[in-house]
């Protein structure tokens, strides 16, 4: 249940109301957009919620119990506002967003409607649309830790403990030539050789270039004649051209036998490698092969 001041109370209650949408629109980065249905600017909050930016969003509803309540919002791909750069860079990516009911002729006047996160985002030649995510969706998402064989860390991360900063699992390059904004060559890395494959499933993060700061996963890595290859699962956000330059970063398949032979870190393994899959839970109390006789199934 909304709150509302008597003034609001008072106005919306009126045989004529002075009421329009505004949404704020705060980045991971920390970059904050205002966006309104009225026709002209309103300011309050310390933000400024622009009008005409073609921004539009769907019907409001809400329902009972923990079902998440979701929303569309159309816009306009205006270089003023949200860009197409800034949508293909993923940089609106979980932006948190807060709609809120604003009497235009005293923004004093006002509730907030609803927050939520920004989810799937669709581009088109001359628009977008972005989903809407209430709080519940929070609560879809895995919490904790689960029974798995695979470690459910991230390379690099604090429960990982490996730092990837090192000449030992972090390579520089410099593009000498690129095919479809995916298929990297470079020369050669001037921390060494490494392996094919050491970087696969690995993280690149652009240095130089229009994807400056931008990250990408890397799908494989392999050597060519006079050469290496880093192949990325999905298109850089922006053009690619010789000359450019990153750091790539080792991957994890996240199973028991990479940690121990890639990074030596066993100890910090957030899996069940000895987890007894399905053949050992369907498996004749003492079959032929001497399944499940009471023995450890590890030597």
């Amino acid at each position: 249940m909304k709150t509302l001041t008597t003034d609001l109370a008072a106005h919306i209650a009126a045989p004529v109301t002075t009421l329009a949408w505004c949404w704020k629109v705060e980045r991971a980065d920390g970059t904050v957009f205002g966006f309104t249905d009225h026709d002209a600017d309103l300011a309050f909050g310390g933000v400024t919620y622009t009008a005409a930016t073609g921004f539009t969003a769907t019907e409001i509803a809400s329902s009972q119990g923990l079902s998440v309540d979701n929303l569309d919002i159309d816009g306009a791909l205006d270089a003023a506002a949200i860009t197409e750069a800034d949508l293909r860079g993923g940089r609106y990516d979980n932006a948190d967003v807060e709609i809120w009911r604003v009497n235009w002729a005293d923004t004093a006047e006002r509730v907030l409607i609803r927050k939520g996160t920004i989810g799937e985002v669709t581009r088109g030649e001359l628009g977008f649309r972005a989903e809407l995510r209430g709080l519940a969706h929070a609560l879809d998402q895995t919490q904790g830790r689960t029974y798995q064989r695979q470690c459910d860390a991230d390379v690099g991360d604090a429960r990982c403990g490996v730092d990837l900063d090192t000449n030992a699992f972090r390579g520089t390059g410099t593009v000498t030539a690129v095919t479809d904004d995916r298929v990297l060559t470079v020369a050669s890395f001037p921390e060494g050789g490494f392996a094919e494959q050491w970087f696969r499933h690995g993280k690149l993060t652009w240095t130089a270039g229009d994807n400056t700061g931008l990250s990408a996963e890397v799908k494989s890595h392999y050597d060519i004649a006079g050469g290496v290859v880093i192949e990325l699962y999905q298109r850089a956000a922006f053009g690619v051209s010789t000359g450019d330059t990153f750091k790539v970063f080792a991957g994890c398949d996240k199973t028991w036998e990479t940690c121990k032979a890639t990074f030596a870190n066993t100890a910090n393994f957030r899996g069940f490698p000895h987890l007894p899959g399905n053949d050992k839970a369907f498996a004749y109390v003492v079959g032929q092969d001497g399944e499940n006789d009471g023995g450890s199934f590890f030597a």
